[in-house]
């Protein structure tokens, strides 16, 4: 959705609130693709604080379905995003600079979708965990650990004794 922004550029001191639905049903991380099972409206503030410049503030909610890192259960993770940003106006003399910094501008128009999904992507978190102490997935079977525990041998041999090993393996073949 774009939403036409010259009256806030151009007349100094106007305030403008806008509340929007964020259409989207899925978000497109690290290239996967994650549920939305709730959303808020996107409500957004703009501000005119000088020629040209207008400050972007609000916030929304999400809660997304993303895989635990170590068992790969679906996990709800909620997601409090509250941003705030300075925008220019595209006659602004340093525009070119800040031209890649706004790619969600386009001319006098915010294109709202790219914006808050910008906003999403900062606010991803780095890690995510079903519960604090996962055990995750044996690494011969696959079976989920927090479940059971599922008989595989998981001895690893110290491959610093690997010498003396090879040693003793040597004097059995002869």
């Amino acid at each position: 959705m774009l939403i036409n922004l010259t009256d806030v550029f151009t007349s100094e001191g106007k305030d403008r609130r806008e509340s929007l639905a964020y259409e989207e049903n899925s978000f497109s991380y690290r290239g996967n693709n994650y549920m939305i099972r709730e959303k808020s409206p996107v409500n957004m503030t703009f501000t005119n604080i000088g020629t040209g410049k207008v400050l972007i503030q609000g916030d929304f909610k999400l809660v997304l379905e993303i895989p635990c890192d170590r068992c790969l259960e679906e996990v709800a993770v909620p997601l409090e995003v509250k941003f705030e940003q300075e925008i220019v106006s595209p006659e602004n003399e340093n525009q070119e600079e800040r031209q890649s910094e706004q790619d969600f501008m386009l001319g006098y128009e915010l294109d709202t979708e790219a914006f808050v999904n910008g906003e999403i992507l900062v606010n991803m978190p780095v890690k995510v965990l079903c519960k604090p102490d996962c055990k995750g997935i044996c690494k011969q079977c696959g079976h989920n650990l927090n479940e059971g525990d599922c008989g595989c041998d998981t001895f690893v041999p110290d491959p610093r004794m690997a010498a003396i090993k090879d040693i003793f393996n040597a004097d059995k073949e002869v």
